[in-house]
């Protein structure tokens, strides 16, 4: 039975930033588990690819670019994803980015801006547009990928951290605003050694804080992406799951 409770095969799932790291690892993850993917970054190109690797797997997939900081993208792409295979039963609003700032005094308007835009503006018009035709229909799961950075915020990040706590924040409100058909989940990875672990990789400093002394791989994030995605967590809604080997609060 336990086995039943986590099957997504035949699920429907959108995965923002799918290309490569934590969006990638998800993507073939639940391509392996049977479920057909709309994977989106902001290359047609590497779209078009991933696509075709996971199509590989055996099941369907498309590739739908979209800059998530721009809403008339993002609302081209909730159109197109739904109507690529009907409907939408997972959403992953993976897409981000997190630039270190040398200060906040010497913190750009363009990037504070930047950071917002992708990392909160833009997974709040998706979760809107999607979740609300999931209310309409047969209902699903959404799951935002925020970070410990967030919980534990650090003065070289301070906008990032504050856009993933105000997608913290709003995936509670939607949790509550689509529910009881949508269910609305957080996780929150630490230290992840994808493309982007470049300053902090190679530091025995951040390790020797964590309780299980290294960083996670990104095949790590997928088995709880699994969990919020099926039936397995149907009691589950508005949790924030850090995924960091135990990292300091």
């Amino acid at each position: 039975m336990a086995r039943n409770l986590f099957d997504v095969a035949g699920k429907i799932v959108l995965i923002t930033g799918g290309t490569r790291g934590l969006g990638l690892a998800m993507a073939k993850g639940f391509a392996e588990a049977g479920a057909d993917i709309v994977v989106s970054s902001r290359k047609a190109e590497a779209c078009e690819a991933v696509a075709a690797e996971l199509r590989a797997l055996g099941v369907r997939s498309v590739g739908i670019p979209c800059h998530v900081g721009y809403w008339d993208q993002v609302d081209k792409l909730a159109e197109e994803g739904w109507a690529a295979f009907g409907r939408i039963d997972v959403l992953i609003n993976n897409a981000g980015m997190s630039p270190l700032a040398p200060s906040s005094l010497e913190t750009t308007e363009a990037l504070f801006d930047k950071v917002v835009d992708v990392n909160f503006k833009g997974p709040f018009r998706l979760t809107s547009l999607v979740g609300s035709k999931m209310v309409a229909g047969a209902g699903g799961s959404i799951i935002n990928i925020s970070s410990t950075g967030a919980l534990a915020p650090m003065p070289n990040i301070i906008p990032y951290a504050g856009a993933k706590a105000a997608l913290n924040a709003a995936s509670v409100a939607f949790a509550k605003e689509y529910g009881p058909k949508v269910r609305v989940n957080v996780i929150s990875p630490g230290g992840f050694l994808t493309d982007v672990a470049t300053e902090w990789k190679d530091s025995p400093t951040v390790t020797d804080r964590v309780a299980l002394k290294r960083f996670g791989e990104s095949e790590e994030i997928v088995s709880t992406a699994l969990y919020l995605a099926s039936d397995a967590s149907s009691y589950t809604t508005a949790a924030n799951i850090r995924v960091d080997g135990g990292a300091p609060p």
